[in-house]
């Protein structure tokens, strides 16, 4: 399985917003940009649920995430995709993790739910030779 290493954890910390990308069980894609986004291990990221619609109804019916982080501020830029299976988590520590996150950065938003994506394939989308290739791939 892809595991983040310090450096894509790196890059994550220094992205403002992910592009987060779901599609419906007919294969219509959805894209939308999510602020609230944190890798909690080396094979799962979190988002906070305050807005979602369009994106949780595409994680009940077909449950494939992908997830584009960046860091634009060191040259060459830098970045990845991650792709994974999410799943909802309305109680528990990650869903209170989520719920504290929030209020701490937003006081008057609540987040409903958080979403946990095992990650399961790693791609470099910086540019160069490395560009599209799953991180596995590469020596």
């Amino acid at each position: 399985m892809a595991k983040l290493t310090q450096d894509m954890k790196d890059v994550m910390e220094k992205t403002r917003g992910y592009a987060v990308a779901t599609c419906t069980k007919e294969g219509v894609p959805n894209v939308v940009p999510i602020h609230h986004v944190k890798a909690i291990s080396d094979d799962e990221i979190m988002m906070a649920d305050i807005f979602m619609s369009k994106t949780l109804e595409n994680v009940k019916e077909n449950p494939v995430m992908a997830i584009s982080a960046w860091d634009w501020d060191v040259k060459p830029r830098k970045g990845y995709q991650f792709k994974g299976t999410p799943r909802i988590e309305t109680s528990g520590k990650i869903y209170d993790m989520a719920v504290e996150w929030v209020k701490a950065e937003k006081p008057d938003l609540t987040a409903k739910s958080a979403i946990v994506v095992k990650i399961t394939d790693i791609f470099v989308t910086s540019p160069g030779p490395n560009a599209g290739k799953n991180v596995e791939e590469i020596s």
